[in-house]
């Protein structure tokens, strides 16, 4: 199992972290953490969002599951497990990349999250790698915005506060890495993270407050 070191996580800001100033959980809370390039959080259905490209929590097996994953299927149509199938399964921290098919947006990327075993099996590297190559898949097929779930929070039980501090840390580091000088002239300029519930929308606010 790859256990290489994750992206460098802030001290855990926790669920009682700084107050926001009149948090609206309908509207996204946005750090322009450069000028080419901006962090979101939305709290809603990811199969919604209007952008290049929605980030899929999908299996090994890159068969229709529950959750996110079965939301997804939903939505885009039979086309789609189609089109998973040809590539036979995604290891654990890849992703493989389809078109959109139903949904509102241009591609789908399937990244397939670690199983939470304790936290001594290499999750939390396995986790960023699934962040770091949708960034890199979306930017190698043209795509400025990407909407991603909390990736492995579901069944496979990863705790959420820290899955989050991981997004968000490796998020912000892979784009700030792609583009140093902030200039948004290529690559993804937006991330949304898109949360099913407030209490999981609010642990990103949190993480991105000590961004």
């Amino acid at each position: 199992m790859n256990k290489e070191a994750g992206p460098t996580v802030p001290d855990e800001p926790g669920r009682d972290g700084p107050a926001r100033d009149n948090p609206d959980p309908d509207e996204p809370a946005g750090v322009p953490h450069a000028v080419g390039w901006r962090l979101t959080v939305v709290e809603g259905d990811i199969t919604r969002e209007e952008v290049d490209a929605v980030v899929n929590a999908a299996n090994g097996m890159l068969k229709r599951g529950g959750g996110v994953d079965g939301a997804i299927h939903r939505a885009a149509g039979p086309g789609l497990q189609d089109a998973l199938d040809v590539f036979g399964g995604c290891p654990t921290g890849e992703c493989r990349i389809t078109p959109g098919f139903g949904l509102r947006t241009r591609h789908i990327i399937h990244c397939v999250g670690p199983v939470w075993r304790g936290g001594e099996d290499g999750e939390a590297a396995l986790l960023a790698a699934c962040y770091r190559n949708a960034l890199a898949l979306a930017a190698g097929h043209g795509c400025r915005s990407v909407a991603f779930p909390a990736i492995s929070t579901g069944v496979y039980g990863f705790p959420r506060d820290r899955a989050a501090g991981i997004a968000v840390a490796t998020v912000r580091d892979e784009l700030a890495r792609a583009d140093p000088a902030g200039s948004g002239s290529e690559g993804v300029r937006e991330v949304r993270f898109v949360c099913f519930d407030r209490e999981t929308a609010d642990l990103y606010r949190s993480w991105l407050d000590h961004a």
